[in-house]
């Protein structure tokens, strides 16, 4: 990975990123996409499906499709200082995200059958909220939990480009099944975190500083309810990781450690990940994901 120590000018993009979940046999379960090589963001990582904020998203018809007043998606989000409609449009990128990357609708009441339709849709160009209303479908927005917000820093950067991105729980509705696009992505995986971080830390997949720790949050919990409980809870953190230069090279600092701006902690796991063996990974090793 190659760092760029010029900072980057543009301002940080809004997007909007679903973390499915499913109770299994063996524990709780994450979903997650591989992105394409050529992708200029994480190209070959395994990320969450999610994507940059449409000007669409926030249009006044496709927020009718929500199923809920937008005061409530506003107060969900804990970000005051947003208006309501771009608010609620973050709920509605989310969703749209996660059906265009996941082939999964998070939309009261649809199955397999609405899926197979909405994709018909947009494979005829239409756009997310003409899809939801030729379906007659609201999109079930108290299952879709805002969990944490993610800003990537100025410098030094690891891509060209920065992104304001809002983190969503949702459970993968029954009847539907989610699977990558083959085309921004190209694998995917249901596996528990835990399982997700041992084949990090063994050199199978590649993940980002944000799944890393996400992956360690969510590794905390044991079924579906509980992870959802959590994040009900308490307001979404926000996590602006902090560059440093550690002694063994770059390194980066999240809320709560000492070279980190933000006294309060926001996360479990390490305070900080120090970029070796070609990856960011915890100072004191693997099991300090889970301290």
């Amino acid at each position: 990975m190659e760092f760029n120590d010029q900072p980057v000018a543009m301002p940080p993009r809004a997007a909007a990123t679903v973390v499915l979940l499913r109770d299994a046999a063996d524990g709780m379960e994450v979903f997650m996409v591989k992105r394409h090589g050529l992708s200029d963001v994480f190209g070959g990582a395994y990320v969450f499906p999610g994507g940059k904020v449409d000007r669409a998203d926030a249009d006044p018809d496709v927020l009718q499709q929500l199923s809920a007043p937008l005061e409530g998606l506003h107060a969900a989000l804990g970000e005051p200082e947003l208006d309501t409609s771009t608010a609620a449009g973050l709920f509605v990128a989310a969703c749209r995200e996660t059906f265009e990357e996941a082939g999964v609708l998070l939309a009261e009441g649809a199955g397999a059958r609405h899926v197979d339709v909405a994709k018909t849709g947009a494979r005829e160009g239409l756009y997310f909220g003409d899809i939801l209303a030729r379906l007659g479908l609201r999109l079930d927005w108290s299952n879709v939990v805002p969990w944490s917000r993610w800003i990537t820093p100025r410098v030094p950067a690891m891509i060209n480009k920065r992104f304001d991105a809002r983190f969503f729980l949702a459970a993968v509705p029954n009847d539907q099944e989610a699977r990558h696009d083959s085309h921004e992505t190209t694998g995917s995986f249901w596996l528990r975190p835990r399982v997700v971080l041992e084949q990090y830390w063994t050199g199978e997949i590649n993940l980002a500083p944000a799944q890393i720790m996400s992956m360690a949050a969510l590794a905390r919990h044991p079924h579906l309810a509980d992870v959802l409980a959590a994040a009900r809870g308490r307001r979404p953190p926000v996590i602006q990781p902090e560059p440093f230069t550690h002694e063994q090279g770059r390194a980066i600092a999240f809320p709560g450690d000492a070279r980190h701006p933000v006294v309060e902690r926001a996360l479990p796991g390490p305070s900080f990940l120090v970029y070796r063996n070609e990856r960011f990974e915890p100072f004191d090793g693997f099991d300090a994901l889970f301290a």
